[in-house]
């Protein structure tokens, strides 16, 4: 291994998921509407030390937005602010496969969420004793591949976002038939009803059940975020956090950022002996290029 190589292999790049679709302001203040909100929440966590930033868009009242005008004004508006790297999910419920990658072709971010496979996707409330949401999350290999072949026509690198231990081989038939080329990058989301459970070991699972030489993050769902994140850092993996996953930097201390979750989680990765990696080192260990 060169010297150079040997450096970044000691870095963690941190994402931070600035706002989701499901919570609303109600829930936490932070959470950013607007184009230019969800801007300078970029911007703070880059400052923080992300080198990548999760976007689902939303119309200014907050409802979730699949618009590529929306998506173009976020970009615009991220992108004057900070030079952080961008990812733009493609994940929806009961819209058209067309509308939802869209916004990834004609925009072109270096990276573009893709789910590995259809689940169960929902919320349970123990004291009402009901779901405050129950979806069903359709990812089919014929809807996978034709999310892939699109990403990699349009040169985006896509993120391989798995719920479930089965979700990590569902990418081995498109490389075989050579839709999928070069480094693989895996995000494994544990702690979704449907999903995984969220233990170190259920990660530490699905690790090993990818190809060697790919890149990995965890995505802790709700409190158990920090014990993933922990258990992440402690494997070799990447990171990610935000108010797309969870609210508290600590039991009871509600984020008033995306910025406070980032300088937990940098905090964290520097207590393991792990710098975050720069947005130019992000961009060399993910095969990224620049925008």
């Amino acid at each position: 291994m060169r010297e150079s190589e040997a450096i970044l292999s000691d870095k963690v790049v941190v994402t931070a998921a600035l706002t989701g679709v499901a919570a609303t302001r109600k829930q936490c203040p932070a959470i950013p509407y607007t184009p230019a909100e969800i801007g300078e929440e970029a911007k703070r966590a880059y400052e923080a030390g992300a080198s990548i930033v999760h976007i689902h868009a939303r119309e200014d009242d907050g409802s979730p937005s699949h618009r590529v005008e929306v998506y173009g004004a976020i970009m615009q508006e991220v992108r004057k602010r900070s030079p952080v790297i961008i990812n733009f999910s493609t994940g929806a419920v009961e819209i058209p496969r067309e509308e939802r990658i869209r916004h990834i072709t004609d925009l072109r971010p270096e990276i573009g969420a893709l789910n590995m496979g259809s689940m169960n996707y929902a919320k349970y409330n123990s004291q009402k004793k009901s779901f405050v949401f129950n979806w069903v999350f359709e990812n089919s290999f014929e809807t996978i591949e034709f999310f892939l072949k699109h990403m990699m026509e349009s040169g985006v690198k896509p993120e391989l976002e798995c719920f479930d231990t089965g979700h990590c081989w569902n990418i081995r038939p498109f490389i075989d038939m050579g839709l999928m080329k070069g480094k693989l990058q895996f995000s494994f989301i544990l702690g979704v009803l449907g999903g995984i459970p969220a233990t170190a070991k259920n990660l530490a699972n699905m690790v090993e059940q990818i190809p060697p030489g790919s890149d990995w993050e965890v995505i802790g769902i709700s409190h158990v975020q920090w014990l993933l994140i922990a258990a992440s850092l402690s494997l070799g993996g990447n990171i990610r956090v935000g108010l797309e996953d969870n609210f508290y930097v600590a039991p009871g201390v509600m984020a008033k950022s995306n910025g406070d979750l980032v300088e937990k989680a940098v905090r964290m990765a520097r207590d393991t002996g792990r710098e975050p990696a720069t947005v130019e080192e992000a961009r060399k260990i993910l095969g990224l290029n620049a925008p």
